[in-house]
């Protein structure tokens, strides 16, 4: 079947028999393999081309997988902004002891499993454009040190002692992600570099006068910095550093990565039945990893991410019933192991993290079906900033925060209501408000990278 690949907007109907390939300037034939996948045709007609893959046409993006990191953003400013106090208990979290979930349950093992979707098409990526195994090693790490970093940061930015650290929680918050920005600004390399270079030195060094000048407690037992449960960013950094790993040493075997998403959540099994008590001593460090929750979420979008790759493009019905087997019996899983596990966000259960998984496996397969199978993608226009610059869109709200607080002014006025239909709406007004500001930061080369 005859059909023409568009660099600009990444189409590529057909893997069928002898296709038309279009490229600027010329038409050639090729053949292809029947069961490639069409997230593999650009590499391979570049490769018949002799040239490589930068110098022909970038690689098909899976739209749903961006959309999903959107929403899932979305949804996560919109819960951390609401007044619980007001707002309906269902869209909050619930209490450690509390058997069941509200939404703000889901929404970060949800970011999660998105997480751990993209990392076999971004890594695939890497090695396709010819680099190293070794750098690809060195990005993880720094990365994942770059979001712990930022994680116990943020961590430690409510335990301020203004009188022992000599600045107030608010100025001390403002100038840590100020300086987080200045530091991890994806900066233009075609232009200014020294005063690139100047910002970004001067951020490093406004964060290590933070951290030397905190202080959590008086002056007779002033503490410091803690690692605690690493903070949101940590547990992204931890996971990732696990999804990321398994996927360079195994790649897309699907059996391999099972068996190890297996045995992190045998871990999370072993870790709620409290049996692995002998571990405590490295728990401080390692303990996110050794709990297994989050790189079991992690590397089920892993494993996510890996069986999309492979399916060709005839076999998209095959992906939609797949998922959509695997999501329900994942929430009934996790209703069955409710019988020796309460559904509970704070002690990571291990039925909590299944009924997420499946949750996000049937939620992404309906944006899968709408923007990558039936090519409707203009109603998530308004969460594309937040896929594509999703650091940038957690973090700058925070900034405003403190400023506002810092200020005394009256600015958040929805929070001071009552009524509940105010406080919801207000949330959301502001959640849809911080994607626009990421849109419009993006577009003066402020967006943070790692």
């Amino acid at each position: 079947m005859p059909c023409r690949f568009d660099p600009g907007s990444g189409y590529f109907p057909s893997t069928e028999g002898n296709s038309d390939i279009w490229f600027p300037g010329n038409y050639m034939q090729a053949k292809f393999p029947k069961k490639a996948s069409p997230y593999e045709m650009p590499f391979f007609v570049a490769k018949l081309a002799g040239k490589t893959m930068p110098a022909m046409i970038k690689p098909v993006r899976i739209s749903s997988i961006d959309i999903m990191r959107g929403l899932t953003l979305l949804l996560m400013l919109f819960v951390n902004d609401l007044n619980m106090r007001v707002a309906p208990s269902w869209l909050g979290h619930t209490k450690a002891d509390f058997d069941g979930m509200g939404l703000a349950d889901w929404v970060f093992p949800g970011f999660l499993f998105i997480v751990g979707m993209a990392i076999p098409f971004a890594l695939s990526g890497r090695l396709k454009k010819g680099e190293p195994v070794s750098r690809i090693f060195l990005h993880i790490i720094v990365r994942t040190i770059s979001l712990l970093i930022i994680g116990v940061l943020m961590l430690n930015s409510g335990r301020v002692n203004p009188e022992t650290t000599g600045m107030g929680k608010d100025l001390w918050a403002l100038l840590m992600y100020v300086s987080v920005f200045f530091v991890w600004n994806d900066y233009p390399a075609d232009r200014k570099k020294l005063i690139f270079k100047i910002l970004r030195a001067a951020g490093v060094a406004a964060l290590i006068f933070l951290v030397i000048i905190f202080r959590s407690g008086p002056a007779d037992d002033p503490g410091w910095l803690i690692t605690g449960w690493w903070g949101i960013l940590g547990l992204i950094g931890w996971g990732y550093l696990v999804g990321a790993f398994t996927w360079l040493l195994l790649r897309d075997s699907i059996l391999k990565l099972l068996l190890v998403t297996l045995f992190f959540f045998l871990l999370n099994i072993l870790s709620g039945l409290h049996l692995l008590g002998f571990l405590d001593p490295v728990k401080p460090a390692l303990g996110i990893l050794l709990e297994g929750n989050v790189p079991f979420i992690v590397l089920t979008g892993v494993l996510a991410g890996v069986m999309l790759r492979k399916q060709t493009s005839s076999e998209s019905g095959r992906i939609i019933i797949l998922f959509t087997v695997i999501g329900i019996l994942s929430i009934m899983t996790g209703f069955i192991l409710r019988n020796w596990f309460i559904i509970s966000k704070i002690y990571a259960t291990p039925s909590w993290g299944m009924i997420c998984n499946g949750i996000s496996f049937l939620v992404f397969i309906m944006i899968y079906w709408l923007a990558d199978i039936r090519n409707m993608r203009n109603w998530a226009a308004f969460v594309r900033p937040a896929g594509q610059y999703s650091l940038t869109t957690y973090l700058a709200p925070d900034i405003l925060y403190h400023a506002i607080w810092m200020s005394g002014m009256p600015i958040l006025i929805y929070k001071q209501s009552a009524e509940p239909l105010v406080a919801v709406i207000g949330s959301i007004i502001w959640a849809l408000l911080m994607v626009g500001v990421t849109a419009l930061l993006a577009r003066i080369n402020i967006k943070l990278k790692l």
